[in-house]
């Protein structure tokens, strides 16, 4: 896949993340905020490689959409960023590149992730009070399910592509102690009173519903839930998702 002029690179914890900045209105503008838009997990042999280039451009449509400056990075493994995939790994990415909107803009930064990465970005948002907001589309409350089989994890990620260095990981305790370390749900919990957008398909194929349920009610009153009917995984294909998601940055204050 070529790389587009628009991409940048930035040096992450394991190596160079590319980085895409919208064309959209300046950060320093009348609001300055700035939106962190994160991936999932990818699915499809070798779908590691064109992820990034898809999310680009919904951060674009975004972008002109509600006047906000987006910023999508493509965590180790993903698209150009070097390295290879653990969940830790992808946690101290999604830092490195919270790290960098921060310094692009003179408001506040909003993390926005689909799947596995709305559930890290939470887990970020908990940690880092630069960060005004969340938004979890898709994504589980504990990454708990993932120890059951960590050699099965391991070889999904190499099917995908975000694992492409020959006898990695070496250590797989270690590999996969983020599974149980990094909890979405606690995240949530201490989130509030920032506010916390969880949307979910009600037909989801990947993350039961009842995780979406299990995210609102520890933000409690912070939280905006929207379960879509008919809707499944794949959220950023579908209008209502965005248009929620839209119509939710719209109502944060500058």
């Amino acid at each position: 896949m070529g790389v587009p002029t628009a991409w940048s690179v930035i040096d992450g914890p394991a190596g160079a993340l590319s980085l895409h900045v919208s064309a959209g209105p300046s950060p320093r503008g009348p609001s300055g905020n700035v939106m962190v838009l994160c991936h999932g997990f990818p699915v499809g042999p070798d779908s590691a490689e064109h992820l990034g280039a898809n999310l680009a451009t919904l951060a674009d449509r975004l972008s002109a959409e509600t006047s906000w400056q987006v910023v999508v990075g493509c965590l180790r493994g993903v698209g150009r960023s070097e390295g290879d995939f653990s969940l830790g790994g992808w946690y101290e990415d999604l830092g490195a590149v919270v790290d960098h909107a921060a310094s692009l803009g003179r408001g506040g930064v909003w993390v926005v992730g689909f799947g596995t990465g709305g559930a890290l970005g939470l887990c970020v948002a908990a940690a880092d009070d630069r960060v005004r907001g969340a938004a979890c589309l898709g994504s589980p409350a504990t990454f708990a399910g993932w120890s059951h089989d960590v050699r099965a994890v391991v070889e999904e990620a190499r099917r995908v592509g975000v694992i492409r260095s020959p006898g990695f990981p070496t250590d797989l305790g270690q590999w996969s102690a983020a599974f149980s370390s990094l909890r979405p749900d606690l995240a949530a919990a201490r989130l509030p009173p920032r506010p916390l957008l969880v949307v979910h398909g009600a037909d989801d194929e990947e993350v039961p519903v009842a995780e979406c349920r299990t995210l609102a009610e520890a933000a409690g009153s912070a939280a905006e839930l929207r379960v879509l009917v008919g809707a499944g995984h794949r959220l950023r294909a579908d209008p209502r998702a965005m248009a929620l998601l839209a119509g939710w940055l719209e109502r944060q204050g500058p």
